[in-house]
């Protein structure tokens, strides 16, 4: 990687801008000033703007020529990190940007900052070189780990829209195989407290004859998890649109399910989960306890816990609703709290699975510009993660390239988090591959 490039880099890597962390908030304003400050280094336009609390970067790079009658290209991405911990675990600096075995290392490398880069760096570029054929636009935000709910919200608000938007904030399926992703899943979150008495008791005295919160809520649980099939109980799959028999097709070409879990050293939840690891992660809701505390885990405590809280994420197939599916969660605990229990369910995040047109004519511009610049023509998969801005952009009228050049083993959201050091140069070949193509729009 050229010297220069890293250094720009490295001194974004640099600020630790942790969205969870209220310490970091000025560092998260910080990296988003820093964002701005390039936009207009290369000629553009950009501010920092303060939505409901929140930094949204907002910026544009002219097109060269005609920009009045230029194609509009909007690029988002998010510039606040995941928390570093364990700290220990890091064999470099969390926030500085090093270099070994051909990768780049970094929290945020991957997810997003570094990817967010490569858009930056090539609309750049043309923008300099006087050779930019588009308006880009340029409108990111600094919670998107958070919830990333103020740049839906400013999306909704923006009356000049765009032709097309591009997201580098994904992974490859493999090496030198990259992918659009037409779908996402959507997402509701919630945090449940249950309580079985007024005070904790002496296991000895009352246990086998008194509620136990830990173990009720465990019980409970059972009545939102996958049955031996690995499916929802049907109430959490109201909605979902299948996928057509030819991505069921093309997904047969992708790494077998069974190596995709070997390699994140992840053991199959049940004997079909393997070979349903597609279906299951991009086009089936999936339900998740995220956590769950009671009593005393750590020391020895003979004691009777009577509250218990956990955190359960359900994931949305694409055609789902949240605020249909959320409900149905929700009675299903209810009903399966048993007389005495009081369970509170706090609704925390939600948010719309998203779902592209893969036949639209900014997807087949887009596949042209990255075999241009790459060799290959991308894969159209899904995603099973959560990106708020895809149902918002879908809402707009507004095609969305979703991809990215992070390798499945990039450690996002983990402790040495990294990018190969050939993704930079080919990464900014492709952005700004796709920035000429559009200019056909």
């Amino acid at each position: 990687m050229e010297e220069a490039l890293l250094n720009r880099l490295g001194e974004w890597i640099a600020i630790p801008s942790i969205s969870a962390d209220e310490a970091h908030a000025a560092d998260v304003v910080r990296a988003g000033e820093w964002l701005c400050a390039q936009i207009r280094a290369a000629g553009g336009e950009a501010e920092l703007a303060d939505w409901d609390g929140h930094p949204l970067a907002l910026g544009e790079l002219r097109a060269a020529a005609r920009a009045e009658s230029a194609a509009t290209v909007l690029c988002y991405g998010h510039f606040d990190v995941q928390p570093p911990d364990p700290l220990e675990l890091w064999e470099t600096p969390p926030f500085e940007a090093s270099i070994r075995d051909g990768r780049v290392f970094g929290r945020g490398i991957a997810d997003d900052k570094g990817q967010l880069f490569l858009l930056l760096e090539a609309a750049s570029r043309l923008s300099r070189a006087g050779e930019l054929p588009v308006n880009v636009r340029f409108a990111c935000d600094g919670e998107e780990e958070t919830g990333g709910h103020s740049i839906v919200d400013y999306l909704a608000s923006d009356r000049r829209g765009a032709d097309v938007c591009v997201i580098f904030d994904s992974a490859m399926v493999a090496r030198d195989v990259p992918a659009f992703n037409i779908a996402t899943r959507g997402l509701c979150y919630m945090h449940l407290t249950l309580r079985t008495g007024a005070r904790d008791l002496h296991s000895g005295v009352y246990g086998g004859a008194a509620m136990n919160a830990v173990s009720t809520l465990t019980r409970i649980l059972q009545a939102v998890l996958p049955g031996e099939d690995g499916r929802l109980p049907e109430p959490l799959r109201k909605g979902l649109v299948p996928p057509s028999e030819d991505e069921r097709a093309a997904w047969a070409s992708l790494p077998a399910g069974a190596s995709e879990l070997s390699a994140q050293g992840a053991k199959p939840v049940d004997t079909a989960a393997a070979e349903e690891f597609y279906p299951r992660t991009w086009a089936e809701p999936a339900l998740d306890v995220n956590g769950i505390a009671g009593g005393s885990a750590l020391l020895q405590k003979t004691v009777l816990p009577v509250e218990a809280v956990a955190n359960v994420s359900i994931r949305l197939a694409p055609g789902q609703d949240p605020e249909r599916i959320a409900p149905e969660v929700e009675r299903l605990l209810r009903e399966a709290t048993p007389e005495g229990a009081e369970l509170t369910v706090d609704h925390w995040a939600s948010s719309e699975p998203g779902l592209v047109d893969q036949s639209s004519k900014e997807i087949q511009l887009a596949l042209d510009a990255f075999e241009r610049a790459l060799g290959v023509r991308p894969l159209l998969i899904r995603s099973g993660g959560t990106l708020p801005i895809v149902p918002a952009l879908a809402e707009k009228g507004i095609p969305t390239i979703l991809t990215g050049f992070a390798l499945p083993d990039s450690n996002i959201h983990s402790p040495n988090e990294k990018m190969e050091v050939e993704y930079f140069p080919k990464g900014i070949a492709a952005a700004e591959e796709l920035f000429i193509g559009f200019g056909a729009l």
